[in-house]
């Protein structure tokens, strides 16, 4: 495999970055003399003979050089504690790696169908997430919650970019550190694909400027993929929601995910929701013309 591989250097700064994060002591493994370990974490050498491999082969992983073996990375991911989405991400790249040019897909439109579903979601706000979290159609519950994407120009429409990008994201959130840590997560698992994807580095590089909390968590390279939970969010004109969030992806496009966010019957939460509904049905629309949802 190339030096260069990005795949390659990607994994080793992952299993790098996860090595310092452990704990020698937790593993059963000696201190050691004060001042001997200058290195957070489990040194090289301790991996390796935990992994029954040679220093240097290990050493050649983290540094990009070295594609290991399936059962190899298994046990490389037994020794670092590394979690399901941990795994997942490590795995990805080795297999990843052994492509000879990166995928290029781009993020595609919704489809006709799936704008059509949205529009029949009259109770219920719901949106599709696209490549790195384009946000690329919504109904018009959910273009009210959003704080009005649907007046944003197309580069905007970014999950993420309006999360460290809008100043009202910090008021919307009843946990703007967990949604924000949580997203970022979310990109660089997705990021695994094609870690030097142009569009990527575009995004990453203009929030590394504009946040140095993106910037840090980003250099953390944690990874996870959730598809379900529970958020509070405070919206200007309707106060708390507390709502049910599910992700639905689309086995036509696996970079498409549906995301519904819905409350149960007879609950406030879902009360707000048939409220603003009201609103946005006999509301005009800014421009004085109809309002489309996805447009």
């Amino acid at each position: 495999m190339s030096a260069k591989n990005p795949h390659l250097e990607e994994l080793g700064q992952f299993l790098k970055t996860r090595r310092s994060e452990l704990n020698p002591a937790d593993l059963g493994l000696p201190p050691g003399d004060p001042g001997s370990r200058r290195v957070s974490g489990l040194r090289r050498e301790e991996v390796a003979a935990r992994v029954a491999i040679s220093q240097d082969y290990y050493a050649r992983i983290e540094q990009g050089r070295l594609a290991p073996s399936e059962p190899v990375l298994e046990a490389i991911a037994d020794a670092l504690r590394l979690t399901p989405d941990q795994r997942s991400y490590a795995e990805n790249l080795a297999r990843q790696a052994e492509r000879r040019t990166p995928p290029g897909r781009r993020s595609t439109p919704a489809r006709p169908q799936i704008q059509r579903l949205l529009d029949q979601l009259t109770d219920t706000p719901a949106f599709v997430l696209g490549k790195y979290l384009d946000i690329l159609a919504w109904n018009p519950l959910a273009a009210a919650l959003l704080l009005d994407v649907d007046t944003k120009p197309p580069k905007e429409r970014n999950y993420i970019r309006m999360l460290f990008t809008d100043p009202r994201m910090k008021d919307f959130y009843d946990d703007w550190g967990a949604m924000a840590r949580a997203g970022v997560a979310l990109l660089r698992m997705q990021a695994a694909d094609n870690p030097i994807d142009p569009r990527l580095a575009s995004l990453v590089g203009e929030l590394s400027l504009t946040s140095p909390q993106f910037r840090q968590w980003w250099a953390a390279r944690h990874v996870a993929r959730d598809d379900f939970g529970t958020k509070t969010i405070h919206h200007p004109d309707l106060g708390d929601l507390t709502l049910d969030w599910d992700a639905f992806h689309w086995a036509g496009d696996p970079d498409q995910q549906l995301i519904t966010w819905s409350a149960p019957p007879g609950s406030p939460t879902q009360e707000k929701f048939r409220l603003l509904g009201s609103w946005i049905a006999v509301a005009p629309a800014r421009d004085g013309t109809e309002k489309r949802a996805g447009a």
